[in-house]
């Protein structure tokens, strides 16, 4: 077996891999308390678990294994996986969590708890974390994950290691999509389309229904030349997260919902299953409750992933009109993109890119969606009098 290969998923992320293999071995100074921050994309998670998985095996992340299955699968039973399913997580399930985190490892190791999108803990949950993290048992460690240390309360990040990750390269994310069997030409199309992102560059590639939702975003900077094309563009992007966002829910809703329900016996016959059945009604409004709080969360980011998607558009216009030497994102359309560097100045571009990040300010705020992507939208309109 191969110590280290966990960390094979990890795209241009060497730097990353060196600090984390020297922790894992004990060269490098174990601490019980990490921070795994970095852009959407860039593998913090990804990391995370690969850094758990060398912790828990005994052969330092093998990925061959029953432990690295156990945690590639979020099973091991010294590994509390936890991913908020809200906007928000409360003061009451860090608690419970930090209870579950204080018992001592099953297998006489780590007890590691990783806790992705730790930047969703409520202030009352942050103090909650803050404690344990203070005063963690000896052999529990803690990785949270987040898109920047800003976005924890200092008393806590001050207690963590940081680990910094960066937007990959183009060529290190297709690397990764070839070896999964995607073409070369594709993989690096999808690359430079996700902007560094993997989980995108790989739905992009293998999802023809998510490559034509973006296409439909991409077209909408041609499409605004008036008043009432800049109000249908708002709705058609609306209705591109929002499809983006069902598609994301199908797949993750019916086999949760499936689970439970075997879980209480469903398809099986014998005394006292159709009792567990009707029993079944409480845990299913819970697992409804969850998911219908996720659903709010998956469509918002439905949509701020396809404002970058707008982003990246206006950001290769100005890179032309720059004469910047540069990898255009969305190549493909490079007619597109000098038809509207043409028409406009850098200036102008730039003052677009900012009503985009504005738009995601404002959604990140719980402005009403439609009312923000169609503030934003009469600020990209080609007509200066349309201009906000």
């Amino acid at each position: 077996m191969t110590a280290w290969a966990v960390f094979g998923q990890l795209a241009g992320q060497d730097l990353v891999v060196e600090q984390l293999r020297a922790a894992a071995d004990g060269t490098g100074g174990l601490t019980h308390a990490w921070l795994f921050t970095g852009p959407p994309g860039s593998g913090r998670s990804v990391a995370a678990r690969a850094f758990a998985a060398a912790l828990l095996c005994r052969n330092q992340g093998c990925g061959q294994c029953p432990s690295c299955h156990q945690v590639a699968a979020g099973t091991h039973a010294d590994l509390l996986l936890i991913r908020p399913d809200g906007l928000s997580y409360g003061v009451k399930q860090t608690r419970e969590l930090v209870l579950r985190a204080a018992a001592s490892p099953v297998y006489g190791g780590w007890r590691v708890v990783l806790f992705e999108d730790a930047d969703r803990a409520t202030e009352q949950a942050a103090n909650a974390l803050l404690k344990a993290i203070e005063e963690p048992p000896p052999r529990t460690i803690w990785l949270l994950c987040a898109p920047s240390a800003a976005d924890l309360p200092t008393t806590i990040r001050s207690r963590c290691r940081l680990i910094t990750l960066r937007t990959p390269p183009t060529a290190a994310v297709a690397a990764i999509l070839e070896r999964e069997g995607v073409g070369h030409e594709e993989a690096l199309a999808a690359a430079r389309a996700s902007l560094g992102h993997i989980g995108r560059a790989r739905r992009l590639a293998t999802d023809a229904q998510a490559a034509r939702r973006r296409a439909e975003v991409l077209r909408v900077p041609l499409r605004l030349t008036s008043l009432a094309e800049a109000f249908a563009a708002a709705a058609s992007l609306e209705q591109a997260a929002k499809a983006e966002a069902t598609a994301t829910r199908e797949m993750l809703d019916a086999p949760e919902r499936e689970d439970l329900m075997r879980a209480f016996g469903e398809g099986s016959t014998g005394k006292g299953v159709a009792t567990a059945i009707r029993g079944s009604a409480g845990a299913v409004r819970e697992l409804e409750a969850r998911q219908k709080s996720r659903a709010t969360r998956i469509e918002r980011d439905a949509l701020d992933l396809a404002l970058l998607d707008l982003a990246s558009f206006y950001r290769d216009v100005l890179a032309i009109q720059l004469s910047a030497d540069v990898e255009l994102a969305n190549a493909p359309r490079e007619l597109d993109l000098r038809k509207l560097a043409e028409s406009s100045d850098p200036g102008t571009t730039v003052r677009r890119i900012e009503a985009i990040m504005r738009c995601r300010d404002r959604l990140a705020a719980s402005v009403a969606p439609l009312l923000a992507v169609e503030e934003m939208t009469l600020a990209l309109a080609t007509r200066p009098a349309l201009v906000s």
